[in-house]
């Protein structure tokens, strides 16, 4: 029977009484349990890919939204109202007193988003001027 299935006489022997024992208690032989380990390896892989994939496509959506919503505050003859981005203002409200960088690792706002940092620019320039917040040297102060 080793022969048969190509095998020597000993590991044709484990492998008998692997399954053996297997089917009295549960036990899983050692190449099913390889097998197994195995395909559940390829499977996290292409899952962990899938998840790498879909946080490109939601920071790139992220980054759209931040420049639609920065579009207001860099046009000088926009007319309407101009919605302010209530997560910077939760931000230094929560903070009390925020520098600059801080504030705009708060918001994810990378450096090379030009657009939107002159945004946030003109946000706080204006917040200023109603006297909701105050410049201190690089931070903001929440004095409202």
């Amino acid at each position: 029977m080793a022969e048969k299935a190509k095998s020597n006489l000993s590991e044709f022997c484990i492998s008998i009484i692997e399954e053996r024992l297997a089917e009295e208690d549960g036990f899983v032989p050692r190449h099913e349990a390889a097998k197994e380990m195995e395909t559940l390896k390829s499977e996290n892989k292409i899952l962990r890919d899938e998840v790498k994939q879909k946080e490109i496509v939601i920071e790139r959506y992220e980054a759209e939204l931040r420049r639609f919503r920065a579009e207001p505050f860099l046009n000088d003859d926009y007319r309407g109202v101009r919605p302010y981005s209530a997560e910077l203002v939760k931000a230094i409200k929560a903070r009390g007193r925020v520098d600059g960088y801080a504030l705009l690792d708060l918001l994810g706002i990378k450096p090379n988003e030009a657009e939107t940092i002159r945004s946030v620019s003109k946000q706080l320039e204006e917040l200023e001027k109603f006297g909701l917040i105050k410049a201190d040297g690089r931070a903001w102060q929440w004095i409202a």
